[in-house]
């Protein structure tokens, strides 16, 4: 063996692989999927990407054990290989450098060598056999669904999810699936929406309950537009692909509640009410409210709503009052104003209709009217009004 031979092939005998990449690109990918990443991990693997390179294709992979995200991009790359990197390190160095294309290149200990126009980098990175292996699509059902569809229903559902983690089932939004369209569901006890779908056809009738994190980070990822994802979902996992980027979260493994027993079957009093002043009345008047409750007393007459709040350890008051359309009985129900202000937000259109009944039972808010192929219905549960 010649002298060069050898040196040529001591080289590639050291260098494990090599590839060339957009920085933004390879940016914009990682921030993508770099919100799954837990800041204090039992695992230090776990605080890295996952650098996978086959055919001019690059796979970074990102874990929390519970939840995986991967992004597919096009590089030039003459080897394959893998190699984990930590996701700090390398976030902070691609934010600060202009787009330009970057070598990186890895040695048989893992090393990165990352080579940009003016400088050149180094972190060392880790093997990437001791990564999680990611959870396999087993006995998986699937369907379609626009990805507008998926990201409006996370955004109607997410803010009602339970944070108490006592009660695992509430800490997700429940999805409800039959051949005649998907039904999202999220309570914490206090409220409750439910966002139909009838546009999206199910295999067959079945329900699992997706945690708040994956949902948020699909919210992120997912374009706002009529691109089709891929569903499915087995016992265990849930798995969304949109283009070059994948989704696999651990579903939870509890009973939701059986929400439609607290659904009021017949609410007799309807309320109709500009949504934004209605939205506008109540942040002005919970300012004055006790802080512990937000408590809004409406009182309602006729054609007129009076808000009314106060905290009496401090001797503040708030009331106003506003027109609306009404069909029932004077009424005098409590509210939580913080809750009633996010539930608002649900609501596309600019009037909201209220169903209410006594001051002790659920009252209901809808849209006063739904988009093609969507309901939506949200409740609401009284407080014990002020004496």
């Amino acid at each position: 063996m010649s002298s060069l031979t050898r040196i040529i092939f001591d080289f590639q005998f050291l260098r494990l692989m090599k590839f060339i990449v957009s920085s933004s690109a390879l940016l914009k990918q990682l921030q993508q999927i770099s919100g799954v990443i837990n800041a204090n991990t039992v695992l230090p693997i776990l605080e890295d990407f996952l650098f996978e390179i086959e055919k001019n294709k690059l796979t970074v992979v990102a874990t929390d054990l519970e939840t995986v995200m991967k992004v597919h991009l096009e590089v030039k790359a003459a080897d394959s290989g893998k190699v984990c990197i930590p996701a700090k390190i390398l976030l902070d160095s691609l934010k600060n450098i202009s787009d330009q294309p970057l070598t990186f290149n890895i040695d048989k200990n893992f090393a990165v060598e990352i080579t940009s126009d003016n400088g050149k980098y180094k972190v060392m990175g880790e093997n990437p056999d001791n990564f999680p292996k990611e959870p396999a699509a087993d006995d998986a059902n699937n369907f379609t669904m626009t990805s507008s569809a998926l990201v409006t229903a996370i955004n109607k559902a997410l803010f009602a999810v339970s944070n108490d983690d006592l009660r695992p089932a509430m800490t997700g939004v429940y999805f409800e699936l039959d051949n005649k369209g998907i039904s999202f569901v999220a309570t914490d006890a206090h409220r409750l929406v439910k966002y139909t779908r009838t546009d999206v056809s199910c295999p067959q009738k079945d329900s699992f309950i997706v945690p708040k994190k994956p949902l948020q980070l699909l919210k992120t990822a997912l374009p706002d537009n009529e691109d089709e994802l891929n569903v499915s979902y087995n016992s265990n996992h849930l798995f969304v692909k949109h283009g070059g980027t994948e989704l696999v979260c651990r579903l939870i493994d509890a009973r939701f509640p059986d929400y439609k027993v607290v659904i009021p079957a017949d609410n007799p009093y309807k309320m109709t009410v500009n949504r934004s002043a209605f939205q506008n009345a109540l942040r002005r008047v919970s300012v004055f409210s006790n802080k512990s409750t937000n408590q809004v007393a409406l009182s309602i007459s006729g054609s007129e709503l009076q808000l009314a709040s106060q905290d009496v350890d401090f001797s503040f008051e708030g009331n106003e009052r506003m027109s609306c359309q009404y069909d029932g009985e004077d009424l005098q129900i409590a509210f939580n104003a913080k809750f009633l202000i996010e539930m608002l937000n649900g609501a596309d259109t600019d009037d909201i209709n209220m169903e209410l009944s006594t001051p002790t039972k659920a009252g209901i808010i809808k849209p006063t009217e739904n988009g093609e192929g969507e309901d939506l219905l949200m409740l609401v549960m009284p407080l014990m009004l002020n004496n």
